[in-house]
């Protein structure tokens, strides 16, 4: 079999492929990666990143939060990524960002790459929205949820990407300051977050 009949028949099966797992035709690393340069170049499959690659006829590879929800049901789309999900932030990550009950397996390689914050009771189940992809329903924190977890971890979101999803959040009235401090309780920020608050309506 030609070498681009075999990496098509992966990927068609696959949906999603690296190159690690396209290794194992058996096919040299030149002539894999001729292979997949001349399915790129004639439009035939599309990279979605260093080394991974699907149809270019399927839609669903490109969305990566429906895909990562599928690895993983219990997540919740979370800081980051539901930012960018809400359309609220400057911020563009190429990880996702999941929300999974405290306990759960660590997430392991594959596409899309996850980053995993664990999280128990309210702080996990409170402020879950779900939305229709084409790979299926998506769940995903509130944008008030969603401000409130960022100043929870802005160790590790940047407390200026908490500042901006407030104002932005805040500007477009995608919450009511009722609602904000109500989500702020519950991830037991509303003592770090009232001063930010009172500054936007003072």
């Amino acid at each position: 079999m030609e070498p681009t009949q075999a990496i098509t028949r992966v990927l068609k099966r696959e949906g999603v492929a690296d190159v690690q797992t396209l290794g194992a035709l058996g096919l040299s690393r030149p002539t894999l990666f001729r292979a997949l340069r001349q399915l790129e170049q004639g439009g035939r499959i599309m990279r979605l990143r260093r080394g991974v690659y699907a149809p270019a006829s399927d839609r669903l590879a490109s969305d990566t939060w429906g895909l990562a929800l599928r690895r993983y049901p219990k997540g919740v789309l979370c800081l980051l990524s539901a930012l960018a999900f809400h359309e609220i932030t400057t911020q563009a990550p190429w990880d996702v960002w999941l929300a999974l009950p405290a306990g759960s397996r660590a997430p392991g390689k594959g596409y899309p790459p996850i980053r995993a914050v664990y999280v128990s009771g309210a702080a996990y189940s409170a402020g879950i929205e779900t939305h229709r992809r084409p790979t299926g329903e998506v769940r995903v924190y509130s944008v008030a949820k969603t401000v409130a977890d960022c100043f929870k971890f802005r160790n590790r979101v940047g407390l200026d990407v908490a500042l901006e999803a407030l104002r932005e959040g805040w500007r477009e009235r995608r919450f009511t300051m009722e609602e904000l401090y109500r989500m702020a309780q519950l991830c037991r920020m509303q003592n770090v977050m009232r001063p930010y608050m009172e500054a936007l309506v003072a």
